[in-house]
This record gives structure tokens, C-alpha cells and sequence, in this order.
């Protein structure tokens, strides 16, 4: 065989290896966020009756709702499947660690759904619940895993001062709070768009300027790169995990889901069908994802909020913390789609 030919064979053979190699990876990395709800009996992954520390407002069987098909939906990618959730396995990784969800009750929603699967996975396990200023604090002595939430709802600072409360967007002093955690999961939406008595904030400041209001959006982006700073200045790595929850969606309009006769997620049963939801992505999405592309350090974004979206039937609604009087398209029951968000959260440690 000529010099040529042999010459010939081995970059055939070289860029065959290379092409199967790369081929290879896209499959090993699965994307979790895209797939369909399908219903599993197996599912839920505890029962809320055994989770004593479930707050009023997600603990909707308890406050009467009827139907609990809801709770026995799983979560399939397209691609891949997810591990289920194990508790044990999730302390075990964490020993001696501390976890810390940091943003809204949208976090708290989350917060209470790990502490609900680590304490059912190990029933008989001490525990300790605590709370200090702003900061939850969920210990699991035997393994030294503390599970953590501070409330913080916009992650940039809100200051009293002479004139009022200021909003100050590129302040992040309670960032102190956050030092020394193993693992961060950040979180932040929901109250950018509240006005009149439930907005916890009289002025904005950005820069030397002080505003009597702006274009929320535009807040939201600019505390986000305030936060983002923050992360590319002060997380080192190899020590700390960092993710961002995502946009959790809210579903009050029957209209974004092909059901116009519908005006809240009251009497919802089922998930939306399909793969999308039919009214988009909330424009939050656009401008977290476009501020999260600027950060050098590595941050996993918990891209929830089209399964989210998908599950019109997840939500409190009268069966939440206001009972008949209210209606809450907002948060979530527990058991319920919080338990999917740290499903993949396992999957991605």
C-alpha cells in the first residue's frame, strides 16, 4: 500500500473517531428543560401529610382541594431521562455543605419542597428549623446539611432614608449574607411590576439619580448586572455552586393557554398538551438569559418556565393561603412542580 493511500486511511479513521466523539457528547448532554409531563402513580415523590413544615399558603389538600391528579405528574425530557430523586444520595453529596435559596416566596416555594424530599427520604433523621433576621434555616444534624432561605425579593438593596424607601439598584449589601455557601440559587421577578400599597419601595436610585419610578424592565436588567457583578467579583468556583431559579410564570389568563373562557387556573386538572406553550416565554426570559450571557463565572440557569408554564394545573388557587377570598395562579402546591425544579437540580450535581 502506498505512503498515499496508508496517509489517506488514517485521516479517514482520525476524522471518523473525531466525528463519533462529538456525536457523542451532544447525547451525553441532555437537556432537561425540554420535554412533556406524563403521568406516572408512582409520583408523588412524598406525601405532604408527612411534611410537617409546609406553610398554609402551598399546602392546598390540606386546605381542601379535592383532585390530586396534579401530583402525580413526572417530568420527561425529550432526550434523556431524569434520575429520580433521591434524598439520601442529595445528603450524602452535600455533607457538611450548606445550601442557600435567595430571593422571593417563590424561592420559599422551592426551599420548602428540598427540605420536604430530604426529610422524607430520612423520616427518622434530627432536624433542626431555625430562623435568624431574614435568613430560614433547615439543619440536618446527622448530616451536618444546612438548607437555607433568605428572603430577599429583588436581590439589590432596599434602604430607608430621610426621603423614603429607596430601591437602589446598584446596591447589593445584603450580598453579605451570601458569603461562606456552598451552594447559591438565586431567584428574582415577581415583585417588579407590584404598585400601590403591596410595592415595598417609594423612590429608585440608579447611579446619583433618584426616580420616582422607571420602566420596571428596565430595573429588573439593571439589577440583574448589579447581581451579576457581584457573582464575577466575589464566587470562586471551585468552591461554590451558583444557579438562578428562572422565571416562574403565573397562569390568570386562559387565553395564553387556548381556553379564553378561562380567567384564572381555578378548576385547572391537567397540564397544557404538547411540547410549548401556546402564549411564549414571558419577555423576563429574554433579559435574564441576556444578562446571564455577560457573566464570566459559571452560573446554571434552572431554565423552569416552560414546564412551569405547561402546568396551569400546579397552582394554589382557593386553596392557598386566602382561601375562597383569594386566588393564587402564582405559587405552587406541595407536593407539586417545585419538586420537578430540585428533581433537576439533583440531576444537574
Amino acid at each position: 500500500m502506498s505512503e498515499r493511500v496508508e496517509r489517506g486511511f488514517f485521516l479517514f479513521f482520525f476524522f471518523l473517531l473525531l466525528a463519533l466523539k462529538v456525536r457523542g457528547s451532544g447525547y451525553e448532554k441532555c437537556d432537561f428543560f425540554s420535554g412533556t409531563w406524563v403521568l406516572d402513580e408512582s409520583y408523588p415523590l412524598y406525601q405532604p401529610s408527612t411534611c410537617p413544615f409546609i406553610e398554609r399558603e402551598f399546602r392546598c389538600e390540606a386546605n381542601g382541594r379535592p383532585d390530586l391528579i396534579y401530583t402525580h405528574y413526572r417530568w420527561h425530557p425529550l432526550a434523556c431521562n431524569l434520575l429520580r430523586f433521591d434524598g439520601r444520595d442529595f445528603l450524602e453529596k452535600m455533607r457538611g455543605k450548606s445550601i442557600m435559596f435567595v430571593g422571593d416566596s417563590l424561592s420559599r416555594n422551592q426551599w420548602q419542597s428540598l427540605t420536604c424530599l430530604l426529610h422524607s427520604a430520612v423520616p427518622n433523621s434530627n432536624y433542626t428549623l431555625a430562623r435568624v433576621g431574614d435568613v430560614s434555616i433547615f439543619t440536618f444534624t446527622e448530616y451536618r446539611v444546612k438548607v437555607m432561605l433568605d428572603r430577599n425579593v429583588y436581590l439589590v438593596d432596599v434602604v430607608k432614608e430621610k426621603i423614603g424607601r429607596v430601591l437602589k439598584l446598584d446596591s447589593i449589601e445584603g450580598s453579605k449574607l451570601w458569603q461562606g455557601i456552598d451552594m447559591l440559587i438565586f431567584n428574582t421577578w415577581h415583585w417588579w411590576y407590584r404598585r400601590g400599597p403591596t410595592q415595598p419601595w417609594d423612590y429608585i436610585q440608579v447611579g446619583n439619580k433618584i426616580l420616582k419610578d422607571m420602566d420596571r424592565m428596565n430595573a429588573f436588567e439593571e439589577a440583574l448586572k448589579t447581581w451579576a457583578k457581584w457573582v464575577d467579583t466575589n464566587v470562586d468556583p471551585t468552591k461554590v455552586k451558583v444557579f438562578f431559579q428562572g422565571i416562574s410564570p403565573s397562569h390568570y389568563n386562559g387565553s395564553l393557554w387556548n381556553e379564553p373562557s378561562a380567567k384564572s387556573c381555578i378548576r385547572q386538572k391537567t397540564p397544557v398538551s404538547g411540547l410549548t406553550y401556546p402564549g411564549g416565554l414571558p419577555p423576563a426570559v429574554a433579559v435574564l438569559k441576556g444578562v446571564l450571557g455577560t457573566i464570566k463565572k459559571p452560573v446554571t440557569l434552572l431554565d423552569i418556565t416552560t414546564l412551569s408554564l405547561l402546568r396551569k394545573d400546579g397552582h394554589p388557587s382557593i386553596y392557598g393561603l386566602g382561601g375562597a377570598a383569594g386566588m393564587d395562579c402564582s405559587h405552587w402546591c406541595l407536593a407539586g412542580v417545585p419538586d420537578t425544579w430540585n428533581e433537576i437540580l439533583y440531576n444537574l450535581i
